[in-house]
């Protein structure tokens, strides 16, 4: 009787777990593919980062961030890893004298581990008047119980899962108990507290992956973008649709554009994805009806597209010239330094074609990007235009060190993750053909004309000839020109001949100051190299020449 008795027990047991498993919802699957190991201990997290809430200045409300790897990248968040999360630059979109922005995002958190381990102390800091950015979900997937164990319950039910959460501590192995809810139900909890403390929660959607179908970047509408939409509806919270913005922008570059967006895999943002990323968010607010979004909106800074300052006629198209020193500098004193974009007007015809010069002395490449002013000349280009990229002189020298501006040489496809000397920030920096070929690749994506133009001579010479670049500089621009087909006027070698018939003597008259800058006497001759450089080659912007 009593074997009968554990017999019956056995089934019913049995019959108990099977239903458990049953019932047991299926976790969701990574898609991503991306071991994130970010979340360190506690302890080191609350090292690295701003004590909740005390970048509050006097009375003016906080932005909390709340999310993960794309919005803080690592447990430092500095890119030295050469990935960016965008909460890093939301602060460049608001008005630090209304309100202060405080990333506390962490890598490898999920709605659900993040709501456990970092929210009590947000919302602790949280006052009267603050607000909550919440665009989180990436990794809310994989096992419950095990691992990382930090998968929410996919969709926005109410359905909860009893599990015991398997932690190894070293040879120990111990089981903490823990309720975990659905996605949607964690962000109920998020914006319930923010609201309890009478704080504003705003719900955003994931940050796009680089990942292509039939042409177009995969959205997250049926998964995280539709449960955050509909719960921001249930609750009746601003709503940022943020993965259809930047996806959008993405379709617009094409995939080989989007690809340097991303750095090391298919979801965490490069610098230019981040800082598009952020700007997407600040435009998504910009553009929300919402009526308790308000005061948020009018925090806003700097969401116009920067653009140069370049007065349009009707049926004109703009040249825009870019460059360093050589191209625009003092361009005042007769007897000073002079860039031949100053008086281009010598061989353009201003009556059918528009100037534009917006080169910088000192500038290369590559910190022409990074102050935005290639962003500026991207932003206010129209299809008809055209633009002259001439580059080279700053592209040498310490890369990590004194300026900071010089590239990689060559024209490969590479880049590499610098310390700056001048204070310890990182960047990725690239070859100084990939940066022309960006520059190339984004004028013809805006309907545009680029023309490469090789760097002015330097006043040094070798056994009565004026030094060349071709092994250098000269070789890379043909490499450039062989791997995009742009147009290409070899300014170097047209002005060379000109000083190489006038002697070294002569010459010395075509700079001021020093072996590279240029007197006014010189810009003029560059400005006549590039005229017949353009006429050489049939360029279509020779029809606007004098």
């Amino acid at each position: 009787m009593y074997k009968s008795f554990l017999s019956a027990l056995c089934l019913v047991l049995i019959s108990i777990t099977a239903t458990a498993q049953v019932s047991r919802p299926e976790a969701m699957e990574d898609v991503n593919k991306v071991k994130d190991l970010t979340l360190d201990s506690l302890d080191k997290v609350r090292q690295a980062r701003v004590k909740p809430g005390s970048s509050r200045r006097g009375n003016n409300p906080v932005l909390f961030l709340v999310g993960n790897s794309t919005m803080r990248n690592g447990t430092l968040g500095n890119g030295n890893n050469g990935q960016w999360g965008w909460g890093y630059y939301a602060e460049d979109f608001f008005d630090k004298d209304k309100i202060t922005v405080e990333n506390q995002a962490l890598g490898g958190t999920s709605s659900r581990t993040f709501y456990r381990l970092l929210w009590p102390d947000i919302r602790q800091a949280l006052h009267p008047g603050d607000w909550v950015i919440i665009s989180i979900g990436h990794n809310d997937n994989g096992p419950f119980d095990t691992g990382r164990a930090r998968a929410s319950i996919k969709g926005i039910g109410h359905d909860t899962l009893q599990v015991n959460v398997q932690e190894i501590h070293g040879r120990d192995t111990t089981y903490r108990p823990e309720t975990v809810y659905s996605y949607g139900e964690y962000l109920r909890k998020f914006i319930n507290e923010t609201r309890a403390a009478g704080a504003f929660p705003v719900l955003m959607s994931l940050t796009p992956r680089n990942a292509w179908e039939n042409g177009r970047v995969v959205r997250v509408s049926e998964t995280f973008g539709l449960w955050a939409r509909q719960i921001a509806e249930e609750q009746f919270v601003p709503f940022i649709d943020l993965n259809e913005i930047t996806a959008s922008k993405f379709e617009a570059f094409g995939p080989d554009k989007t690809n340097y967006h991303f750095f090391g895999d298919k979801i965490h943002t490069s610098k230019f994805g981040a800082m598009l990323n952020a700007r997407s968010a600040a435009e998504g607010i910009a553009a929300c009806q919402h009526p308790w979004i308000s005061y948020l909106k009018s925090c806003l800074v700097g969401v116009d597209l920067p653009k140069v300052n370049v007065q349009r006629e009707e049926g004109k198209p703009v040249v825009f010239f870019t460059g360093d020193s050589t191209v625009k500098n003092y361009d005042k004193d007769a007897d000073g330094m002079w860039g031949w974009g100053a008086v281009a007007s010598d061989v353009f015809d201003t009556r059918k074609i528009t100037l534009a010069n917006a080169a910088k002395a000192g500038r290369s490449c590559r910190t022409f990007v990074n102050e935005g002013r290639w962003d500026e000349v991207y932003n206010s280009l129209q299809p008809g235009d055209y633009v002259l990229i001439q580059f080279g002189h700053n592209d040498v020298g310490a890369i990590d060190s004194l300026k900071e501006r010089a590239d990689i040489t060559g024209t490969a496809d590479t880049c590499h993750v610098y310390r700056l000397k001048s204070n310890g920030k990182y960047e990725v920096v690239y070859s100084f053909g990939w940066y022309l070929r960006k520059f190339i690749n984004d004028v013809r994506e805006k309907g545009a004309t680029p023309i490469l133009l090789s760097l002015t001579p330097r006043n040094i010479w070798r056994d009565g000839h004026i030094e060349r670049r071709n092994d250098s500089y000269g070789k890379w621009y043909r490499e450039v020109v062989e791997q995009t087909g742009v147009a290409f006027v070899d300014v170097h070698n047209i002005t060379a001949d000109k000083y190489d018939k006038l002697g070294e003597k002569k010459t010395a008259a075509y700079f001021n100051h020093d072996h590279t800058h240029s007197s006014l006497k010189g810009a003029k001759a560059n400005a006549q190299s590039v005229r017949t450089g353009l006429k050489k080659i049939g360029s279509p912007l020779a029809k606007y020449l004098k």
